[in-house]
């Protein structure tokens, strides 16, 4: 007999009306995450930059299930946005138990000899200068959570090119990623006595992604797909699956971890 229903009703459980933020929750990986969320039967923020039909459409979903929903747009490289992000999510749920750091951009293929200093400051603004401003804004709210609600979580999406460098050209945006490791694992340390975890992701190759659709060619693609162990690309299901786990263990005891999303390609 299957388990997954036996698995599913579990992680419901534990997750029903805990409230979310996840930024650039309406397309591609994050997009999937807020989905899985809502399934769990949790309550629902999502920041968007220019998804705004997407958004509206994730609104109808969180109402036919019954479920609290948000959304608002913002440049989170912009003076302020991250606060009023926070604020907007903190008042329509009325308070915060989750937060996904999703948004982030490659911004541009340069190799370090032509990544001139303005091209290194908007990919770092955007994955990891963001990630930090979010996280400072939303975690008194998330302390609070953890004081009555049994634990708090944070989830950063980092990549793969952090723990590889990257491919050529992109170097600045491995470089945000790997920062974004370490201060998961430097606010671990100073949130676990708090109650609140934290933890991150890395994806390798997903499709179903603006990102890869962008940034990748379909001839570069083939190449990576085949020195892929499982012999397949990942989907946007496989981060948000993932995601959702570490998010839902209020009494668990992993923080400070990532979880490599990859199809098996650190195996040799």
């Amino acid at each position: 007999m299957s388990t997954q229903p036996a698995i599913k009703q579990f992680y419901m459980s534990k997750l029903l009306g805990k409230r979310v933020l996840v930024t650039a929750g309406a397309q591609g990986i994050g997009l999937a995450i807020s989905r899985h969320f809502l399934k769990a039967g949790c309550d629902l923020f999502v920041h968007f930059h220019s998804s705004a039909d997407a958004a509206r459409a994730l609104g109808d979903e969180a109402k036919a299930l019954g479920r609290k929903f948000g959304s608002a747009a913002a440049d989170l490289t912009v003076a302020g946005e991250c606060d009023r992000i926070v604020a907007e999510a903190v008042a329509a749920l009325g308070g915060l138990d989750i937060l996904v750091n999703n948004a982030g951009s490659m911004v541009g293929r340069r190799v370090f000899s032509e990544a001139d200093d303005k091209f290194w400051h908007e990919v770092m603004s955007i994955n990891f200068t963001a990630f930090r401003k979010v996280t400072r804004a939303a975690v008194p709210h998330l302390v609070a959570a953890a004081a009555t609600g049994g634990g708090a979580s944070i989830v950063n999406i980092s990549s793969l090119a952090a723990r590889r460098g990257g491919t050529i050209g992109a170097i600045a945006y491995a470089t945000a990623k790997g920062a974004l490791l370490t201060l998961t694992r430097g606010l671990a340390v100073e949130l676990a006595p708090k109650g609140v975890r934290v933890n991150a992701v890395t994806p390798g190759f997903i499709t179903g992604s603006k990102f890869q659709a962008t940034f990748t060619t379909p001839e570069a693609a083939n190449k990576i797909v085949a020195g892929i162990p499982l012999g397949r690309a990942g989907g946007v299901d496989d981060v948000a699956r993932a995601t959702v786990f570490l998010a839902s263990e209020y009494d668990g005891f992993i923080t400070a971890a990532t979880l490599d999303i990859n199809g098996g390609v650190h195996a040799y």
